[in-house]
């Protein structure tokens, strides 16, 4: 019986190959897997760092502590035409639809913004000229 030595020496010299589509189907399949099953939340904030941002007063930010140390404070409103200080219309403060609003009103006080019209009550020794001022553009 013979062997035929020529027959196995030219499957040794062959290249393997490799087919890809299997592995491809199965990189599909796990990255499927890990879109369906993970959880996507922006932030996760602890309950300590959400306790110190609230404001325990009022329940409104304190502007200055964020904001800096600035005596007035621009307030931009679209379409602004009306602002009113106990009452009073101070529409001639206005430029460019904006108001500068004193900081110690912006904390004591209460402001109301509506569509193109802010009603502003001054905390007590506060005139109304100098809660709102012209903003200088």
């Amino acid at each position: 019986m013979a062997i035929d030595v020529r027959k196995h020496k030219k499957k040794l010299d062959q290249k393997p190959n490799i087919n890809l589509v299997p592995f491809i189907d199965i990189l599909f399949t796990i990255m499927i897997f890990l879109v369906v099953t993970s959880n996507f939340s922006a932030t996760d904030v602890q309950a300590d760092d959400a306790a110190k941002d609230i404001d325990q007063g009022s329940g409104k930010p304190n502007v200055t502590d964020v904001s800096g140390d600035q005596e007035y404070y621009v307030m931009p409103v679209a379409n602004l035409h009306k602002v009113t200080v106990d009452g009073q219309d101070r529409s001639d403060a206005i430029a460019g639809s904006a108001v500068g609003v004193q900081a110690r009103v912006i904390d004591e006080g209460q402001v109301t913004i509506k569509p193109g019209e802010i009603v502003i009550k001054c905390p007590p020794g506060i005139s109304a000229d100098k809660a709102v001022q012209r903003p200088e553009l």
